[in-house]
């Protein structure tokens, strides 16, 4: 089995891409849904998160309230850092135990979405890398427009993850999101029959 990790920095297009991928089937382990996993109620992830920032950041029903802790960790390195190291370890867990049941299951190729792959120090542990690319004014739009942030959110959330600049260099799979849906879905398509010859070939080579 090979394991992808998929990424991109935000607004960039990549929750559309994991969108076909598992149209085609492509088993998809998704970070984001893990970590509300991670700061369910009653985990020891929340309580973590609740003692170092308070209980401002929970919502009247015990969950996080992830837009008022958003504002307080995208200003400040620090404070992310400090979130990251609460949240990251119980979501590792929880995607290495998703992959292991994938891998049972025989199949021969799992896409882990994973939107801070690089800021979180996850590349070694993916088989190969998808990036998926889109101009810095269309993804700032898009937050703005989509999201409901703030041109200032927006700009604080771009700068908190590493240059995309940075990145392309190391993925074996860049997808421009420049065109129309059909454009990025063939590109898409093009990469699952890729993605698939090497999972059936060595399963073992990473970033070759």
């Amino acid at each position: 089995m090979i394991v992808v990790g998929l990424t991109g920095n935000i607004a960039a297009g990549k929750s559309t891409v994991a969108a076909r991928l598992a149209s085609r089937g492509v088993p998809i382990i998704d970070a984001d849904l893990l970590a509300r996993d991670a700061v369910a109620p009653g985990t020891a992830a929340q309580r973590a998160i609740v003692d170092h920032w308070g209980g401002a950041v929970l919502s009247a029903d015990g969950s996080l309230d992830r837009t008022a802790l958003r504002r307080i960790v995208f200003s400040n390195a620090d404070q992310r850092r400090a979130l990251d190291a609460i949240v990251h370890p119980e979501v590792a867990r929880l995607r290495d135990a998703a992959v292991e049941a994938e891998r049972a299951r025989g199949v021969p190729l799992v896409v882990c979405d994973i939107p801070l792959l690089f800021e979180a120090g996850l590349v070694p542990t993916v088989d190969r890398i998808v990036l998926v690319d889109a101009p810095v004014a269309v993804r700032r739009e898009r937050l703005v427009r989509d999201r409901g942030l703030t041109t200032a959110e927006a700009e604080a959330m771009i700068a908190a993850q590493i240059p995309v600049e940075h990145k392309r260099g190391a993925a074996q799979h860049v997808l421009e999101n420049i065109g129309t849906r059909d454009a990025l879905d063939a590109q898409v398509d093009t990469l699952v029959d890729e993605l698939r010859a090497l999972g059936q070939l060595d399963p073992h080579r990473r970033h070759g």
